[in-house]
């Protein structure tokens, strides 16, 4: 009788901790479940801070890696700048070092790109604090610096459509210019679909064509799938 050849056990899967970094929050939620966890952030927050806050809301959670959505242009899992709407220091910053775990650092609008991402092209549209962008193609996602190309009256995206926009010309004018740039964009980049995110979707009463809804907790979707999902190349 052959002698039954024994099976590798399967590695379990690492359980990731998902960090959303905004101009307003910074949010937390554990891949094994429990609920979002937030504490403040705003123009004041530096890198260090940020840490030692999400260590705290972390406490009595087991993770393995983390997964970081940051407010600006990453390269090499590290901050290539530091953010508009944040504090100083975060440009080089090594959140592994001070985390101690693994941890991937993208865009924070490509983070919710990549949860919100259903094949095909998409173009992810993020209308907070400021204008995020990415595109995702047949699942190679690649973040988009659009928010400070200009736009009109040597103003840029992001000071007609961000939170500036908004409180600056009201709802009724900050809408008609976000419909125009997503045209714009639509026509640039020829996606499938286009998703529209970010906390100030909620003020948009009907949606460009073509367009869908995003939701900010797709984020912490995006940061699982950074170490879950083999097809995604970042």
């Amino acid at each position: 009788m052959a002698k039954a050849v024994k099976q590798p056990a399967s590695e379990p899967e690492k359980i990731v901790l998902a960090i959303d970094i905004g101009g307003s929050h910074v949010k937390i939620l554990s891949s094994a479940g429990g609920t979002e966890r937030r504490a403040d952030s705003g123009p004041g927050l530096t890198p260090q801070q940020m840490t030692d806050a999400v260590k705290k809301l972390a406490e009595g959670l087991s993770y393995d890696v983390i997964s970081m959505g940051y407010p600006g242009p990453v390269t090499h899992n590290r901050p290539l700048t530091d953010p508009a709407n944040l504090g100083k220091g975060w440009a080089g910053y090594d959140f592994t070092a001070q985390f101690g775990k693994p941890v991937k650092v993208v865009n924070d609008a490509l983070m919710q790109a990549i949860g919100s991402y259903e094949g095909g092209r998409m173009l992810f549209i993020g209308l907070g604090t400021g204008l995020g962008a990415a595109m995702i193609v047949d699942n190679v996602a690649q973040p988009m610096e659009l928010a400070h190309l200009p736009y009109k009256n040597g103003k840029s995206f992001e000071d007609y459509v961000g939170e500036r926009g908004l409180e600056k010309r009201g709802k009724k004018r900050w809408r008609k210019y976000v419909f125009d740039v997503v045209d714009r964009l639509r026509a640039a980049m020829q996606p499938d679909y286009v998703v529209i995110g970010g906390g100030n979707v909620d003020k948009l009463d009907e949606l460009p064509a073509d367009s869908r809804r995003g939701d900010n907790t797709r984020a912490f979707e995006g940061g699982f799938r950074l170490w879950r999902d083999k097809a995604l190349i970042v």
